[in-house]
């Protein structure tokens, strides 16, 4: 398997711990190859949304409906108030507008639906390094600096934009925690974890969230 392939093909078993204790009706936006839905126990059905058609149609061999094409182009596709649990791995980066996405994804959600994702995290200590030491700001094929990311969080930045939205934070938690072995190196960034703040030793963020109650 390429690396361009391996990229659709992560089954993501970390983010499995901020799943909801019930669902029945599922949609992931980028599902890629369709690896995620092992993780759900619970009987459901499973939609997916994926814009590259080759991953698409691996996904179709394991999830309910597959639409082939971006969230905005298959928008009109996704019924309205059906999915109690919408999960986004790693995906809301590479959108050109995530309020936008954070407003109208909910259109599709049931008013008790869950929204569970993952989402890289900029304040990443080995990110940290590049930008105050080696003063750079390098994109990548993969990572925090993918080259496709349009925007970036931290976890105070995160929690804001999800507030902001109109959600109700459940749980954030770090996913990937940095790790090395022991070496010169990987003391002098424990150091400066502790210096800098414990969130700066994931890579990723998780959440889960549901949609906020309308005021009365």
């Amino acid at each position: 398997m390429n690396s361009t392939a391996a990229y659709y093909q992560f089954e993501r078993q970390e983010v499995a711990i901020l799943l909801p204790s019930t669902y029945s009706r599922v949609l992931e936006i980028g599902c890629g190859a369709g690896r995620f839905r092992g993780n759900l126990s619970l009987e459901h059905e499973y939609w997916g949304v994926e814009p590259v058609k080759s991953e698409a149609m691996l996904a179709s061999d394991s999830l309910d409906k597959v639409l082939i094409g971006t969230y905005d182009g298959v928008f009109n596709d996704i019924p309205d108030d059906y999915f109690d649990l919408v999960i986004c791995n790693d995906v809301i980066e590479h959108l050109p507008d995530h309020d936008s996405f954070l407003q109208t994804i909910k259109r599709k959600m049931t008013k008790a639906g869950y929204l569970v994702a993952s989402i890289p995290n900029v304040r990443h200590i080995e990110n940290l390094f590049e930008l105050l030491f080696r003063k750079d700001w390098k994109y990548q094929d993969a990572g925090i600096l993918d080259r496709t990311h349009l925007r970036f969080f931290t976890r105070k930045s995160l929690k804001r934009t999800l507030l902001e939205n109109g959600y109700t934070i459940e749980s954030v938690v770090g996913l990937n925690p940095y790790k090395d072995r022991p070496s010169l190196r990987y003391f002098v960034r424990l150091l400066a974890i502790l210096l800098l703040g414990l969130d700066t030793r994931f890579l990723q963020f998780g959440i889960r969230v549901v949609i906020s109650p309308d005021p009365d």
